[in-house]
């Protein structure tokens, strides 16, 4: 199994904080939030990553030059990074010949959530936090009879169960080429700016696309400069806690 981790945006609204710097590379604890993804997939012995860049493309080939990660990554360009995720789904195209976990770079999270996904018992599969209720711009996962029906900050009409989507996706290499030809329809169509979530409710129409619910589990996207704030100050002890807790479970 292969990670693709897109991380190609620009990120305006951190240009404050982040001055020029892509998002991948904002730190939490010490680290960045593109080594913690190298160190994590590391672990759980997925490989090669693939990183999806655009902007400050430089900077991200030179962090992870310096990173001690131990994984084999390459790099592919995304010549429209000031357009829709849905462009970097598409750039990667060439590189999703096994099965693959789909990552947006800019999440801070416990590790546990991605290993829940990796080996998830389900061969095509999103992660769901069923705690979250759509506030204001979540892109929510909306399940039906156990199986993913949208992924979309607009939820359908009738679902059984809905949660935010942590933005990482687990595909089996045999449905690739739905999800490309779902894809491949909107790029042909011109919707470049659209987010690659829109782009596959054609892919949620005939694949039966699982989900792994991990409520209570600490993880935050990085939008904002107080999602940073968030991340610090709330979910590296979340997190710390949650280590403390496993490793005094196993010594009982």
């Amino acid at each position: 199994m292969r990670a693709i981790i897109f991380a190609a945006g620009v990120g305006r609204r951190l240009h404050a904080v982040t001055q020029g710097r892509p998002k991948c590379l904002v730190e939490i604890g010490g680290r960045s939030l593109l080594s913690l993804h190298l160190e994590y997939l590391t672990q759980l012995g997925v490989g090669p990553v693939v990183v999806i860049v655009g902007f400050a493309q430089e900077a991200i080939r030179e962090a992870v030059a310096q990173d001690p990660h131990g994984s084999v990554v390459r790099f592919v360009v995304n010549e429209q990074f000031t357009r829709g995720s849905i462009t970097s789904l598409w750039a990667a195209r060439d590189h999703m010949t096994e099965d693959a976990v789909l990552m947006d770079a800019d999440v801070f999270y416990d590790p546990r959530i991605l290993m829940r996904l990796v080996r998830s018992s389900t061969s095509t599969a999103l992660l769901m936090d069923e705690s979250v209720q759509q506030q204001t711009e979540e892109c929510m996962v909306a399940a039906r009879d156990g199986r993913v029906v949208r992924l979309s900050k607009t939820l359908p009409d009738r679902f059984d169960e809905a949660g935010e989507g942590i933005g990482f996706f687990k595909i089996q290499k045999a449905h690739i080429p739905t999800l490309l030809h779902s894809v491949r329809s909107c790029i042909e169509a011109g919707r470049l700016d659209m987010e690659y979530e829109d782009a596959m409710q054609e892919f949620f129409g005939q694949v039966a696309v699982g989900y792994e619910k991990v409520g209570g589990m600490p993880w935050v996207e990085i939008d904002f400069p107080e999602d940073i704030q968030r991340a610090i100050h709330e979910i590296l002890p979340a997190i710390g806690v949650m280590e403390n807790n496993t490793s005094a479970s196993v010594t009982r």
